[in-house]
Formats: C-alpha cells, sequence, structure tokens
C-alpha cells in the first residue's frame, strides 16, 4: 500500500471555457431552444448567502415567483420563465441554479440473522433512545410499531412536506422502511421486545427506537428535491428534541452535476456537519446498460455524496447463512458519475424483505400477492395480513440506519464519520466469489456480477462485529476518490484529512480488503475479474468515456419500482 496522497477537487462543471458553469446541463439545454423561452419552470437557486428579500425582489424583477425557502443550503425556489436563466448565470450573488427535480424510490425472513440483528437483540441493543428520522412516503399507524406495554406509538413526531397531504402513508413504500427499523413484531408472533427468540416474528433491527415520519413522496412515490431538503432541514431542527441520531433516505434520483453544487447533495452534507448520520439507497439500476456500462456508474444522488453512508443490496438466497449469498443484480453500482468516488459503501440484505404492510395504499392495492400471513412464517394465532414483500437498495438501506442506531445506543458520542468508518471497517470482507451470474426470467436476460469494489464496497454489513469493535476513527470518513493516470494504474486518492490509508488500522487494506493492486492502491477482487473476457471488466470501467467525463447529458433515475 503506498503513501496517501491529497484529494484532487472535485470536478466542477464548466461551460467550455475556466469559469464554472453556474447553471444546470439540462436548465441550460432547455433555455438555449428560442421556443420554450416563455415556459416556466420551478429551479431551485443556491446563492452566496442565504437569501434575502432583496433577492426575492431581484427574482421576481425577472418574472419569478418565490415559493419556498430553503436556507439549509442558502436557497430559494422560485417558479420563473426559463428566459431568466441568463440573467442568473451572469448574477455574482448567485452559485448554482438547478430544476425542482423530482425524487423517486429505490425499492424475517432471514435478512435479521443474516446480518446479526437478532443476535444484538438478544444482548440488549434495541436502539433504546436513539430517533431515526424517515423521509419517505409517511409512516401507517401500525400495531408493530407501538410500544408493547404501554401502547404508544414509538412515531414521535410526523409531518409532511407534500401539499394539501398529511403525513400518512398513502404508497406504502415509508412504513415497510420504517418497518425495517424499528418493527417490534407484535403482530407476527413475537412479544414486542425480544423477537429474537421468536421462529414466527417479523421484525427489525432496531425495535425500540423513536422514529420521526418526515413525508415527502406522495401517493405514487414521488417528489421533488425541495421537498426532501425542507424535511432535512427540519430534521437537524428537530434533532435535540428527539435524539435523531440517524436519518434514512430510500430515495433519490439522476446525477447531474458535480456533489459540489447538487443542492441534495448539500443538504445532506449539512445533516451530516450537523451531527446526523445520513445513510443513503445505492439505487436499482445495476443491471441498466444505457450507456454500456454493465451497469457501472449508476450511483444516483444524494448517495454520490462523499459524506454519506451509501448501501447496495444483496439477496439472502432465504437462508440465515451468508456463505451463499449473492449480491443483487439491481444494486447500483460506482464509480460515481463525474466524481469518481468509490461507492457504495457496504452492501446488506435487501432482496424479498418482508416489513410492515400499509394497507390499502398503492403499493398494496396494486401488489396484493406482496402480502403476507404471518401463518407463512410459523405462527398459528395471526392471520392478519399486516406484512407485505418488497425488494430493492430501499430496503438494504434502513437494515443499515436501524445497525447504525444499535451502534449509536452502545456509543452516543460516535460522530457520523465514526460509525461510518465503524460499520465499513467490520463488514465481512471475504465470502463473495470472483464473479457469478444471474437469470432473471421475467427478461429472459442473464445478468453477470463482478465482485469488486464498485459493486460491494468494504463488504457485507456484519452488526455483531461492530457491535465488539472498539476502534474510533480519528477524522473524516469520506469516500476517495478513484484516479486512473496515463499509464493505466487506478489508485484510491484520499485527502489527508480523511482517515483511510493513514494508518494500520484504517488502511485501504484493512477497509477494502487486501486483494489486487493497481499502481499503489487496493481494489477489491481478483485480477481475472478485471481482465476475464466474459466480463470485459477492463473496457467497461476504464476505457468509459461516460464514467470518466466531468460532464453528462444522460444519467441513470434510482428506480422506484419492485427491482424482482
Amino acid at each position: 500500500m503506498g503513501q496517501a496522497r491529497p484529494m484532487p477537487k472535485a470536478s466542477v462543471v464548466t461551460g467550455g471555457g475556466s469559469r464554472p458553469r453556474k447553471v444546470s446541463p439540462e436548465l441550460t439545454t432547455f433555455s438555449q431552444v428560442k421556443s420554450l423561452a416563455n415556459q416556466r419552470m420551478e429551479v431551485i437557486v443556491q446563492f452566496r448567502q442565504t437569501p434575502t428579500s432583496v433577492h426575492f425582489q431581484r427574482m421576481a424583477n425577472l418574472g419569478g415567483v418565490h415559493t419556498r425557502t430553503l436556507n439549509l443550503v442558502k436557497s430559494g425556489v422560485f417558479n420563473l420563465p426559463l428566459s431568466a436563466i441568463k440573467a442568473l448565470e451572469n448574477d455574482p450573488d448567485v452559485l448554482y441554479v438547478s430544476p425542482n427535480r423530482s425524487v423517486k424510490l429505490t425499492a424475517s425472513d432471514e435478512y435479521e440473522a443474516t446480518v446479526g440483528g437478532d443476535a444484538a437483540q438478544r444482548y440488549g441493543w434495541d436502539g433504546t433512545g436513539v430517533g431515526v428520522a424517515v423521509i419517505d412516503s409517511g409512516i401507517a399507524d401500525h400495531p408493530d410499531l407501538h410500544d408493547p406495554v404501554t401502547g404508544a406509538s414509538r412515531v414521535v413526531y410526523s409531518q409532511s412536506f407534500v401539499p394539501g397531504l398529511d403525513a400518512t402513508d398513502q404508497y406504502g413504500h415509508g412504513t415497510h422502511v420504517a418497518g425495517i427499523i424499528a418493527g417490534n413484531g407484535q403482530s407476527s408472533g413475537g412479544n414486542g421486545k425480544n423477537n429474537g427468540n421468536s421462529a414466527t416474528a417479523i421484525f427489525g433491527v432496531a425495535p425500540n427506537v423513536s422514529l420521526i415520519n418526515l413525508r415527502v413522496l406522495d401517493a405514487n412515490g414521488s417528489g421533488t428535491d425541495a421537498q426532501v431538503i425542507a424535511a432535512i432541514q427540519q430534521a437537524i431542527a428537530l434533532k435535540n428534541t428527539y435524539n435523531i441520531k440517524v436519518i434514512n433516505l430510500s430515495l433519490g434520483r439522476n446525477v447531474f452535476e458535480s456533489y459540489t453544487q447538487d443542492p441534495l447533495c448539500q443538504a445532506v452534507e449539512a445533516a451530516w456537519q450537523s451531527g446526523i448520520l445520513v445513510v443513503v439507497a445505492a439505487g436499482n439500476s445495476g443491471r441498466d446498460n444505457s450507456m454500456n456500462t454493465n451497469g457501472y456508474g449508476t450511483i444516483g444522488a444524494p448517495g454520490n455524496d462523499p459524506f454519506v453512508l451509501t448501501v447496495g443490496a444483496t439477496r439472502t438466497m432465504q437462508s440465515a447463512s451468508k456463505s451463499d449469498d449473492r449480491v443483487a443484480s439491481f444494486s447500483s453500482k460506482g464509480p460515481t458519475l463525474i466524481d469518481h468516488f468509490v461507492k457504495p459503501d457496504l452492501v446488506a440484505p435487501g432482496n424479498n424483505i418482508a416489513s410492515l404492510l400499509a394497507s390499502g395504499s398503492t403499493l398494496d392495492n396494486g401488489h396484493s400477492d406482496h402480502e403476507v400471513n404471518p401463518k407463512a412464517y410459523g405462527a398459528s394465532t395471526f392471520s392478519n395480513r399486516l406484512y407485505f414483500v418488497l425488494s430493492g437498495t430501499s430496503m438494504a438501506t434502513p437494515v443499515v440506519s436501524g445497525a447504525a442506531a444499535l451502534v449509536l445506543q452502545q456509543n452516543p458520542s460516535l460522530t457520523p464519520d465514526q460509525v461510518k468508518a465503524r460499520l465499513m471497517k467490520t463488514a465481512d470482507k471475504m465470502g463473495f466469489p470472483q464473479w457469478d451470474s444471474m437469470f432473471e426470467p421475467f427478461s429472459g436476460i442473464t445478468y453477470n456480477l463482478q465482485y469488486d469494489v464498485f459493486t460491494v464496497g468494504a463488504g457485507y454489513l456484519n452488526i455483531p462485529a461492530t457491535l465488539a469493535n472498539t476502534d474510533v476513527a480519528p477524522g473524516s470518513a469520506k469516500s476517495p476518490v478513484i484516479t486512473r493516470d496515463s499509464s493505466g494504474n487506478i489508485t484510491l486518492v484520499n485527502d489527508m484529512s480523511v482517515i483511510w490509508g493513514n494508518s494500520v488500522i484504517w488502511g485501504n487494506s484493512v477497509i477494502w480488503g487486501n486483494s489486487v493492486i493497481w499502481g499503489n492502491s487496493v481494489i477489491w477482487g481478483n485480477s481475472v475479474v478485471w481482465g476475464n473476457s466474459q466480463l470485459t471488466g477492463n473496457s467497461v470501467i476504464w476505457g468509459n468515456s461516460v464514467i470518466w467525463g466531468n460532464s453528462l447529458n444522460t444519467a441513470f433515475a434510482v428506480d422506484g419500482s419492485d427491482p424482482d
């Protein structure tokens, strides 16, 4: 392992000259079409300072209508004509302008035993005292989210950021996510406390956490950047009131610019700096080959941000053993577009996960065949259909959020960077094959998977190992940049303030596995993975101009459909 080198500044999208572009790629394209000049669009304008009435008046003079202030990212949301875009690019007080983009969902059985959550609960770690903010489609009132003794709901705060709708879950996704984090199994034969001793209970990783329900998605699972940013802002405001230690974001969207300019990324970084661990889904685009990358470069935003903990998904193969587990073919892979960060950070179970059902929701009505009767899990007295099966990195993300809650119950003083580092260090590094293939019967396509650093990150979540670890990271745990020199050597490049590569305890080989070395840094996997003609690894990743370019017109959506 070579000496760590300073991390280069993140790529900044330019407009062809030396001055950084201040308008997003798609807005630039739209504004150049004369026939669209009078069309109006809702945009997020990031200013150099928190906007005041002076800024609002200036926008009004351009025909803009102010609809929301986002102080968290020094921004305002405005509905304005595309003809005003040029003036904004020339405004010295404006940092960046982007559309108020749509965000989508990224969407026991055996996942609890696979990652060791049941064992953690037997030793008394259940998330007591920790608040987890679920920013999603809302949370339904479910028996498994109530205290088994007092009957009080553990959803301690609810707010909707969707105009005209309350915080209940009309779509069904947020309730499922909440159950993976915090369900206590009361409706499936558990006692609501120590469900690790029940063979029938369908329960979450941290079944006694408090949930903060911040709804940002409508009955169809859609929302906007502004709604998510507003919810993050509220989570920060409520941090001390409800001891919010974790934000779960099982949603995302396309990557359009560097994380340094993306308002959604700036919001999650603000939460991180406030002391809240932000756990984000990698996305479900691992099967997407529209850019001829075999699913590489498909991490969505804000999972492309180097601060947050980004989670990919595995298949548990319906067994409690990890030995037969494989990465889900739908799980998005790195490196991130434009900035080239190593993502995901780790992987966790996300395929065919049973959790709480929001009865009568859009997902329930459209996929009633996904309902689960607890009798199927061995219970004899519970016949109500209160559970549901979904797949996606949306489901893997709350597994990790629940694990983080256990760590923070055990060690309340740990920072987000320290929790991220500990989860990554203790993740299982062994057990996956070099590569494998999966036949998808619905499409008739066989997907070939390489088990490399861009597919599995630092490895497979291992909760008991994390709780047994006492190492405290001394600095930032930002995900590293991957770079390629003129000779084709591939290296991980770290800022000197970042812990990776700076010590024996937190070295690259410790975190990502001591396998193949390109140049002077460590990459997961065996050289056969990258040189195998069947998988064409080298040409896919290192020869593709889409991944290595510093701008893009086409990016990947974080698919909210059922990946099955």
